[in-house]
């Protein structure tokens, strides 16, 4: 039996107060996130500035050994430049660049002699466009002060966080709400399971839960993936062959981009009951802004939720 699939009366009313709960969570907490995230970032810039001559000497030897600056360096130019971009106005190799940022490392099949060629490339783009209001020592090649550094570094922090803002938001949203769900548990004896190897879905203990469980899951008769369930839940007084409630927890900070990746979810319990059957539990924690549109969705696809302002309604699915 549904818990609030089946009860589109509620749905208005609970939108309305999930959203005024995302938004004093929002006011509160993500501007301290955004600027210890910011402080970070500064430090990073600092850093790729030091490892570049403060942008007088972007060579090929300086990108190796500092990969992960490739990012910062995007946004030091005017305008900044998006990563497609620099790969196309460089013509370099994009595994080379996505290498660089995403892995901190050049990619080890490439020659010595194309890397050479194309973080050249790379560096005279960067230079070329560097932004002169941000760097003005690029123009009159007078080492920077440290002043300008601060001044240059802040800025740039400020185009590498306003760039991750979303995800870094997102982020700490889903570490409250998997905490909210923890101490949620633990009060009414729940513990968590022990990480071993060989621990699945039907080997998890009675009265322990687990979180971003790698599950295993079938696409067809012979190809298997795992793919990660954000809370693992087996009830306390489950019955020997019952499987856990498996929890994804979803924030939201708009109604658009909810409405964009609804078909995630419904993708996600379709791969769990060709693997695990019908009985398969699989319900949404959410926060934030979830119209009618996507509930409705959801409810079409068999999938049911607990919103995070009426988190006792766990209870009502065996916990």
């Amino acid at each position: 039996m549904a818990v609030n699939a089946d009860k589109p009366h509620l749905w208005k009313q609970d939108v309305a107060q999930s959203v005024d709960f995302y938004n004093q969570w929002f006011m509160q907490f993500a501007p301290l996130t955004y600027r210890e995230t910011r402080i970070t970032a500064t430090q990073r810039v600092k850093i790729a500035l030091q490892k570049t001559s403060y942008l007088m000497n972007i060579t090929p030897s300086a990108l190796k050994l500092y990969p992960e600056s490739l990012e910062t360096l995007r946004m030091s130019t005017a305008p900044p430049l998006a990563r497609d971009r620099l790969i196309g106005l460089a013509s370099v190799s994009s595994n080379l660049v996505k290498s660089m940022e995403d892995e901190a490392k050049i990619p080890p099949h490439m020659s010595a002699t194309d890397v050479d060629v194309q973080l050249a490339a790379v560096g005279k783009i960067i230079h070329r466009m560097a932004d002169r209001d941000i760097f003005p020592w690029l123009d009159t090649r007078i080492g920077p002060s440290p002043d300008q550094i601060e001044r240059a570094a802040t800025i740039v922090a400020d185009r590498l966080c306003g760039a991750a803002a979303n995800p870094i938001i997102r982020n700490e949203q889903e570490r409250r709400q998997l905490t909210t769900i923890e101490s949620w548990l633990k009060q009414r004896g729940y513990i968590q399971a022990t990480a071993r190897k060989g621990v699945t879905l039907q080997t998890i203990p009675r009265g322990s839960y687990a979180f971003r469980f790698n599950t295993l899951v079938y696409l067809s008769s012979n190809k298997a993936v795992n793919i990660p369930i954000d809370a693992v839940v087996m009830p306390m007084y489950a019955s020997a062959d019952a499987l856990p409630l498996l929890i994804e927890a979803k924030s939201a900070g708009d109604f658009t981009n909810t409405n964009k990746r609804r078909k995630e979810e419904a993708v996600k319990m379709a791969q769990l009951k060709k693997t695990y059957g019908d009985n398969v539990s699989f319900i949404l924690f959410l926060c934030g802004y979830f119209d009618s549109g996507y509930l409705g969705y959801e409810a079409a696809e068999g999938i049911d939720w607990v919103w995070e302002h009426r988190i006792n309604d766990l209870v009502q699915f065996g916990l």
